[in-house]
């Protein structure tokens, strides 16, 4: 197994942000859930608004990846820093999913990513520096605050964009198997002050998201 340096992990890290913010992320190659759903347009008003949660979906997909990755550069497992890779490349597929949905109704990614994945890159580092344990109960928790929002979002779609709809009800059922996941390895329950403060830069990103 090779040993990198320092260097070699800088390079490494640099190439998995410049491939999440600007190329294409390396994934499982799963199949678009709304393949099978024609894209049947959507009236300007209901198209803006789709095109918003689309947004802030594919800008929680960053921050997401760019935790992952943090984590797994401080994790003290290999067995964590690996299953932490792994859940990064499912959520690539996410990534993917939604930026073509944004492609498709001609809306746009969110212009401050790049600040919303350092951001998100040093809280991840924060994490596994605090331990494996409370590491994987910060990604248990981030993902359990991920369904939620997810389903706040599927009941705001509306009805007759089933495109969108399948790539959200997918990735809901990847939050909750990553945060099943995060529980059966040792997950330390995390503060409620914590917890408190996740949801507030939760909110502060998908109200800026959804806009710029």
């Amino acid at each position: 197994m090779r040993s990198y340096t320092p260097v070699d992990r800088a390079l490494l890290q640099l190439d998995l942000g410049l491939r999440t913010l600007f190329g294409r992320p390396r994934s499982t190659g799963r199949p678009h859930p709304g393949e099978e759903f024609p894209d049947r347009g959507l009236e300007e008003p209901q198209r803006r608004h789709v095109e918003g949660l689309m947004r802030v979906d594919h800008t929680g997909e960053v921050c997401a990846q760019a935790l992952y990755q943090g984590q797994a550069l401080t994790a003290r497992d290999r067995q964590v820093a690996e299953r932490l890779m792994q859940a990064a490349e499912e959520e690539n597929d996410h990534l993917i999913w939604c930026e073509r949905r944004l492609q498709e109704i001609g809306g746009r990614k969110s212009l401050l990513n790049p600040f919303w994945y350092l951001a998100s890159l040093g809280i991840g580092a924060a994490a596994g520096l605090a331990g494996d344990r409370l590491s994987l109960g910060f990604l248990a928790e981030t993902e359990r605050q991920v369904v939620r929002h997810l389903e706040e979002h599927l009941a705001s779609l509306p009805a007759r964009d089933r495109r969108s709809r399948a790539i959200l009800e997918q990735m809901k059922v990847d939050e909750a198997c990553h945060a099943a996941t995060a529980e059966r390895m040792g997950a330390q329950e995390v503060p409620p002050p914590l917890k408190l403060l996740m949801k507030l830069q939760s909110k502060v990103m998908t109200t800026t998201a959804y806009r710029i």
